[in-house]
């Protein structure tokens, strides 16, 4: 079954507390946190404040997305909220390999984020470092965006780059993920589904974790 990691910037702000408590209550493996600085993407989340009270509410892997500019000058208090994983984008780090060397010496597991337009083939050099990839079906900054369908072919075809490594290096889909679509996914290659409108929106969050773990 691939690990589900509801993302929280679909929530109810207003009631992060309970967001938590749901997701520690609920088969969820990790929580997604989107942390957007306006610069890299066009909008603005929340930031390593709002971390460290998340990080004393949950149980779950803290799996802390930075959709920022120069991640590198921030990576230290990312760790020291609570950040479990820290993924960075390729697109924003001109050393991505120092990036990853800082996160891991920091004692969090490194992960690379790419863009939809940005081709799998650029982690070749990087992927062996990595505890995973993170692969954006939408473009980042929003939520509630519609799966972009040419995202199955770059899971495959990464799925085929990691099984050439030898190593055990998770993928991860994040972007319009739904009960529809998910067990495409898995067959892909899929390991890990981020999934924020499709869970916090529905009528019974917790069902619909339980189903999309099972369903995958």
């Amino acid at each position: 079954m691939p690990l589900i990691a509801p993302s929280l910037l679909a929530s109810d702000f207003l009631h992060l507390d309970d967001a938590c408590k749901m997701i520690n209550e609920s088969d969820a493996d990790w929580l997604h946190l989107d942390v957007m600085d306006g610069r890299f993407v066009p909008n603005i989340s929340f930031g390593i404040p709002v971390i460290e009270h998340i990080r004393r509410a949950t149980k779950k892997i803290c799996d802390v997305h930075l959709m920022i500019e120069e991640p590198e000058k921030l990576t230290p208090a990312f760790k020291k909220a609570g950040a479990d994983i820290l993924i960075v984008h390729m697109e924003t780090c001109k050393n991505l390999h120092s990036n990853i060397q800082q996160i891991r010496a920091l004692g969090m597991k490194p992960a690379v984020a790419i863009n939809p337009h940005t081709p799998v083939e650029f982690l070749k050099d990087i992927l062996a470092d990595l505890y995973h990839v993170l692969v954006m079906s939408v473009n980042p900054g929003f939520g509630g965006q519609s799966f972009i369908p040419h995202s199955l072919e770059k899971v495959r075809e990464l799925k085929k780059m990691i099984i050439k490594t030898g190593k055990e290096i998770l993928i991860e889909v994040d972007g319009g993920i739904t009960l529809e679509n998910a067990s495409s996914l898995v067959e892909a290659g899929a390991d890990i589904l981020v999934a924020g409108s499709s869970i916090f929106q529905s009528a019974d969050p917790k069902e619909t974790i339980r189903l999309m773990k099972r369903i995958a």
